[in-house]
């Protein structure tokens, strides 16, 4: 991180707080205006640049001219972005979002076209054996109608009969009119 703190002037050969001691090394102060900016702004440039301030043995931070040089180049390359997009770039722009949206559509309606398949995937045996049950259900509910008639007639049939003596019966007339 670059921290910014001290004011001082230029280190000279005769400080032996530097290790290596050239003219070609810069306070804060004068990095601040050189680059005509603010502790924060030159902060901002140097992890931008990528850029570790030196400390003397002191505690002091200094820059190289090298190191001044790559923060005006980040600042120059900051301010030079176009504050706006020419015609043919933002169209390219739109074009590469419709393109992904298109891609995103596509592969969502795979997925969920993939879901339902697998979920409805034996819905068609379920719907045939439905079937198959309710055509058997209908004709069992024909033959208990069909078995109930014929337990009412042999109901009537065995009514017909009355005991005569020792175990012989006789038969009635059967009045067929009623039902």
């Amino acid at each position: 991180m670059c921290i910014l703190i001290y004011n001082y002037e230029k280190v000279g050969e005769d400080n032996v707080g530097v290790s290596e001691v050239n003219e070609n090394i810069l306070s804060p102060q004068d990095v601040r205006k050189i680059l005509e900016s603010d502790n924060m702004e030159i902060v901002k440039l140097c992890k931008k640049a990528d850029i570790t301030p030196r400390k003397t043995d002191d505690g002091k931070t200094y820059f190289s001219l090298d190191d001044v040089r790559a923060l005006k180049q980040a600042k120059d390359s900051s301010s030079n972005v176009p504050a706006t997009m020419s015609k043919n770039a933002s169209q390219l722009v739109v074009d590469s979002l419709l393109k992904t949206l298109q891609r995103m559509e596509n592969n969502i309606t795979d997925s969920v076209s993939k879901i339902l398949d697998e979920r409805l995937e034996g819905m068609d045996e379920v719907v045939v054996e439905l079937i198959r049950c309710k055509t058997e259900n209908e004709n069992l509910k024909n033959q208990i109608e069909e078995l109930t008639k014929e337990n009412y007639s042999l109901k009537k049939e065995n009514a017909s009969y009355r005991p005569f003596m020792l175990g012989l019966y006789t038969k009635d007339q059967i009045n067929n009119g009623l039902f």
